[in-house]
Parts: C-alpha cells; structure tokens; sequence
C-alpha cells in the first residue's frame, strides 16, 4: 500500500506540473472576450469596430485595442464587409487545439508507460475513478449550432387551438420590449405534450422560423451521460450558447429523459444534470431572450420541480388530428404529388393518424403508385399501403365500423360524466382527449368521487348499450381503483378512519351504481352525443351543450 501510494503521489505531482506548464502557456496569450448578437449589433451601427478578422469558427473584432469574438453562424458577413475591413485568417484557436492535441498525446503516452511498469501492482478498486475525457465535452460544444428554420405555420396544420398561445411566444421574441415596458413577464419554458407523432417539433421550429431566430434543437437523452458531471457540463454549454445568440429558442425533445421526478431509484448523474437545467432556467434574466420549448408524451413522470411557474409554466396539449383537421394536413402533404384524391374521403379513413403516420401514408402511396408505373395517385394506392403504414400501431387506431361504434358510445359516456359532474375538458374524441388532472393543492372527497365516475362512464354506458364489457375499459377501471384506494388508505376519505382495500372496492361500486342511474335516465342524449362523435370524432363542452338544448 505505501508503494502505491508513493507512486500515486509521483503521478499527480506530475499530472499538477503539465496543468502548470499548460496554464502558463495560454496565460501568455491574451484570450478575446466574447459578446452577443446585441452588442455587436451595437458597435456595428455606432461604428466601434476598427477591423475584423473571419476565421473558421469565430469573427474577431478589434475595437479601440481590445479584441472580441463571436460565433461566425450569427453575423451577415456580407453587412460586416461594407462597413468594416476585413481579413480572412486561419481560425484563432488553431494554435489551442494543436497545444491541447500535443498535451493529450503526451499526457496518455506518459499514462501507458506508468500502468506498464507497474502492471503487476493493479489499483484498487476503491480508487478507480470513471474520468470522461476531455475530447468529449469539446466535441458535443463544436456541434452545438443554430439551425435557422425555413419552417412556418403555413406548413403546419391541425394546430388551431394552439396557434394563440404560439403566437404570443412569436411576438415577445420579436417585440421583448413591447411586454417589459408593461410590466409583463413571457414564460420562460414552454412544454408541448401529446402522443408521438402529434408534430411538437415541428411546431417548434414553426415558431423559430416565424419569429426569424436562432433554433437550437438537442434530443433529452443527448444529456444522459455514463460519465459523471457530463450531463450538466452539457446543459450548460447549450445555454451559453443560446444567450449569445439570443433572442433565440432552445427546443429539448423527449425532455422526461433526463426530466424524470428525483427519487427512487437512485440516479446522480441523471439528478445532477436535471439540477442544471433548474438552475439555468432559474438564472434566466426576463431579458434574455431565450424561450425554452420542451416536448413529452410522459408529462405524468416529469419532476415537479420542473412544471412549477418559472420554468415550464405553460403547457400545450396537441392531441391526435380530427377529420378536418387531417384533410388540412392531408392536403399540405399531397400538394408536391401529383395525385387524384378525395382529401375529405382520405381523411375519413385515416381515423386516429397522427401527422407523422399520415406523412408516412402519403410517401408510401406515392412510392406504391410509382412502382406500379402511374403517374398519379389515387385513393386506391392509399388503401394498398394502409395497413403497412398501420403495422405494428395499436388495434385502436384502425377501426371497423362496429368498433367506431362501440368507441364512440364509450368516449361520449366519459364526456357527459366530465360535463355533469364539472371536470374541465377541452375535447374527446374517437381516440382519447385531454381531460384535465385534479391540480389543485386541497381536494375534496367529491372531487375524487367525481373522478373515479368520469372512468367508470364508458365501462357502464357499455353495460347498459350493449349489455357487454369491452377490453377499451382497462386502463380507466386502474385508475378508477387506484383513485379509489388514494381516497380511503392516504386521505381517510372512506366510511372509516383506517380503511382497506374493501372500502376502496365499495367506493367503486357505489360509483358505478350512481352512474348506472344518470346514463339510464339520459340514455337518449348519450346515444345523440355518439352518434356526433361518429360523424365529427371529436366533442367538446359546448358541443354536447347544444345538443342537449336542442333535445329537451
């Protein structure tokens, strides 16, 4: 043990001389300041800008003898070269990457020699240490680049009822001090849910290529690092980068990667990389200029800390297209194609299709009309490809006739429940629906009994229709139980203080048997509501409103 820790000693005595060396040398040089897009514009308009150098990554300015650098994607260079001499030269870190290559190569050789002399002496376990390598943390930094979107809302179809809200994301992004002169504050994070396929990146790049700024896109697993400290490292560059170019969106897919709830199985390295996140949109001034978009289909795993006012504070649900909403989208995908189609026929067909799944049917009835040898394509084509597009999708997104109908008569059991009962909805259809979660911070026991009947409605409206149970029933019969047993075991919200299971069973019970009374007694508007979900697949608080009017 003294030997090896003798020689240990020797090892970081000289890992500590090479940092010396290696400190020394860069302190010689006199190291640029970088700015953001702001600050150069500034100088730019005011004539501070003596001369400027463009090298391969950077543009160096000089003014009134200092020196400053910014990324080369976010100047106009061509608006650089009327107002200011310029010169081209190699990148200014050349001579930095050649010293650390040197440094490196050096460094691992000494490295290799030690382990061989002393090979016969391994290290204990106890003191290995999982070290990333540098190379690593450069190189995800060189691939953190702006993409500028060509996209705009006219490519983007079936988001209505989002477009609002976007739109105001646009115009702060554009107009910052039109919001700060009144005091008002733009949500520094916004979270996009909904099932895959739905377009939320699209959407995303929608609202950086309308507002004309800088879109920086990272997949949530990108941070998710075997290294330690890694995943935070990351975190950090891509804010850093982003306030340079600001105003300018970072858009995080697949956010619940690395934002699952804290806990559990433990995970430091994937805690300590959310802790940055939090920490970088805490640090976030209303000034800044950075929206931070994050898109999930698992909101329901992300860590509370992340979904309170400050970070992600507004949410946007975007949920599978309607009939109409898919000819839209039909209809933006069918315009480069040449084609003889009934977009309102096609989209009838493609019931529960996602924009992605419909994209993927029009690519394929192309290339099934091409291989054929036509030069149009026809609704025929579609059918062909249909069920390859839908192969290995859920049953439920390919409906027969009897399906639609049982389905339909289930969805509209769950939207008179929520509508009598008072649960906020926005719009169910054929294939789900946002109803919105109990998030208040008290709730009574009618709120959980109100809850647990809106789950139960389509498994007893198909008792009372059809005199049968169906398999679309299982998952909300779990949360109806699941509902049930938070009430009694959690909340002593049963007919007794300290309860079981059994009371959390009667709960259930007692619920379908007052839901059994109100269908029974609206049968007529239950089977009116279904039969508009057939026909529209989608229903809506005033829509079952008018109904009912027009009924009684």
């Amino acid at each position: 043990m003294r030997n090896f820790r003798k020689k240990l000693l020797i090892l970081l005595i000289s890992l500590f001389v090479f940092a010396l060396l290696g400190a020394a040398f860069f302190l010689k040089i006199q190291r640029p300041a970088p700015i953001d897009y702001s600050t150069y514009k500034t100088m730019l308009e005011n004539s501070l800008i003596d001369s400027a150098k463009v090298g391969e990554r950077y543009i160096y300015l000089k003014s009134g003898g200092n020196e400053f650098l910014i990324p080369k994607g976010a100047v106009d260079i061509e608006e650089l070269y009327k107002k200011v001499p310029v010169e081209m030269e190699e990148d200014y870190t050349l001579w930095y990457d050649v010293f650390s290559l040197v440094i490196l190569a050096f460094f691992v050789g000494f490295v290799v020699y030690y382990l061989r002399r002393n090979r016969q002496e391994p290290i204990p376990i106890k003191h290995q240490i999982q070290i990333a390598p540098a190379e690593m943390h450069d190189e995800f930094s060189e691939n953190i680049t702006p993409q500028v979107s060509d996209v705009t809302f006219d490519d983007v179809a079936g988001i209505d009822e989002v477009k609002e809200e976007l739109e105001e994301i646009i115009d702060f992004l554009q107009n910052p001090k039109k919001f700060r002169d009144f005091g008002v504050r733009m949500p520094r994070g916004v979270l996009l849910v909904g099932p895959p396929g739905v377009g939320k990146t699209l959407i995303a790049k929608a609202v950086a290529g309308e507002a004309g700024v800088p879109f920086f896109y990272q997949s949530g697993s990108a941070f998710v690092q075997i290294y330690v400290g890694m995943g935070a490292k990351r975190v950090r560059e891509l804010f850093k980068k982003a306030k340079e170019m600001a105003p300018s969106i970072i858009f995080i897919d697949e956010i619940d990667a690395v934002g699952k709830a804290r806990g559990g199985m433990r995970n430091d390295e994937r805690e300590a990389t959310l802790n940055q996140l939090l920490t970088e949109m805490d640090g976030f001034e209303d000034s800044s200029g950075v929206i931070v978009i994050g898109a999930t289909n698992k909101i329901e795993v992300l860590d509370e800390a992340l979904l309170r006012p400050g970070r992600f504070d507004r949410r946007i649900f975007v949920s599978l297209p309607n009939k109409e909403e898919r000819a839209k989208i039909l209809h933006i995908y069918l315009r480069r194609i040449p084609h003889h189609v009934d977009i309102e026929t096609l989209a009838q067909m493609t019931v529960g299709f996602s924009g992605a799944a419909l994209a993927s049917l029009v690519n394929e009835a192309a290339l099934y009309a091409l291989r054929k040898g036509k030069k149009i394509v026809e609704l025929e084509d579609f059918e062909a490809v249909k069920e390859k597009v839908l192969w290995g999708k859920k049953k439920l997104l390919a409906f027969s006739d009897k399906e639609k109908e049982i389905q339909s008569v289930y969805q509209a059991a769950k939207a008179l429940a929520a509508h009598w009962y008072g649960i906020d909805f926005d719009k169910l259809t054929l294939v789900g629906g946002s109803i919105k979660e109990l998030d208040r911070e008290i709730l009574s026991r009618s709120d959980y009994l109100a809850k647990i009947k809106l789950h139960l409605a389509g498994y007893v409206a198909h008792k009372l229709i059809y005199d049968e149970e169906f398999s679309t029933a299982a998952e909300d019969i779990a949360k109806a139980k699941s509902l049930a047993e938070e009430m009694v075991l959690h909340y002593g919200m049963g007919d007794k203080l300290y309860a079981d299971v059994s009371d959390a069973m009667s709960i259930v019970h007692q619920c379908v048997s007052e839901l059994t009374e109100y269908l029974a007694s609206h049968k007529k508007l239950l089977l009116q509501v279904a039969e508009y979900l057939r026909s529209h697949e989608a229903v809506s608080k005033e829509d079952i409103k008018r109904i009912a009017d027009a009924l009684f």
